[in-house]
């Protein structure tokens, strides 16, 4: 049955470096058209980890140097990981689909997503980012507005909020590529975070959990599937343990039992949990399917990975 599908590529598919992503893209993009020739229609989110910590600590580095070049916002850094992934991405997508006989055409939207500046995560930003600064360099830094905290006597690093997405600013334009039928890339590392000051959007100092952005959008694109890939084929309670338990379904009300009692690492699985069931919870009918890249068209067809569900 021909399915709606956001795919939220993790930091696996992409790699961790200039040589490295070029490389995993080529991988991924090949899962990626196994699906859209199963006849899915594929929107594709995915996370920016070490490629918006390459472009923050080159910007801080250039900083240090006696051009002064100022630092870069979050949202900016945000912003340019999103061109810089996507072009790897769409290009790898767009050679492995003519390959196939397949001229579908593929492109990359810069993506803001709207949170609220009274969010509480901007009370206690946590996220710690860039290199370490000496304690002069952090006092100089706070002068200038951003935040800093001391790490585990390493040095000192600035933080960011990671806030709740709550609109996806260019959704309707994801839509219109969609009913055009191109394969869409939108939302990448979680968009760029911005807050509305009357028609302005103003990109603030946060990053935006991606898994979390790409079920808003499953929501709002009305998709039938939301896929959240990840390291492990399933989703595990008691992971590590002698009493470990692989799951293949998973109710919204055992994921939310199972939430409560601290089963899913906070940095790690928990989010993608949550985001799922968020997503699942959204509309009837709608599942979220958690799972490796390599096994999400087994998944899709119900025979692995973990279907969360109402």
């Amino acid at each position: 049955m021909r399915k709606k599908i956001v795919l939220a590529l993790g930091g696996n598919a992409l790699g961790d470096n200039l040589a490295g992503q070029m490389q995993a893209v080529k991988q991924t993009a090949q899962a990626i058209v196994d699906l859209i020739a199963q006849g899915h229609q594929v929107v594709v989110t995915h996370g920016n980890g070490p490629q918006v910590g390459m472009i923050n600590l080159a910007f801080e580095a250039a900083a240090r140097t006696e051009a002064h070049t100022p630092m870069l916002p979050m949202s900016v850094c945000v912003a340019l990981s999103q061109g810089y992934i996507g072009y790897d991405l769409q290009n790898a997508l767009r050679e492995e689909l003519l390959s196939r006989n397949m001229p579908i055409p593929v492109a990359t939207l810069i993506t803001q997503v709207e949170v609220d500046a009274n969010d509480e995560a901007f009370r206690n930003p946590t996220k710690p980012i860039g290199s370490f600064f000496s304690k002069d360099e952090a006092d100089a830094l706070t002068k200038q507005g951003y935040t800093l905290k001391e790490d585990a006597g390493r040095g000192y690093r600035r933080v960011v909020a990671s806030p709740q997405p709550l609109d996806i600013i260019e959704k309707e334009t994801v839509k219109a590529l969609m009913n055009a039928g191109q394969v869409v890339i939108t939302a990448g590392g979680g968009g760029i975070p911005v807050v509305r000051e009357g028609h302005h959007l103003r990109g603030v100092s946060a990053v935006i959990d991606k898994d979390w952005a790409s079920a808003r959008l499953a929501a709002m694109i009305d998709a039938d599937m939301l896929i959240i890939l990840t390291a492990v084929e399933k989703v595990a309670i008691n992971f590590g343990k002698s009493n470990e338990q692989w799951l293949e379904k998973l109710s919204l009300h055992d994921a939310e039992r199972f939430i409560a009692e601290g089963h899913f690492a906070k940095g790690s699985m928990l989010p993608k949990v949550e985001a799922a069931a968020s997503f699942a919870r959204s509309r009837p009918g709608r599942q979220a399917l958690i799972t490796m890249l390599s096994k999400a068209k087994e998944g899709i067809e119900g025979k692995t990975g973990t279907i969360i569900e109402g």
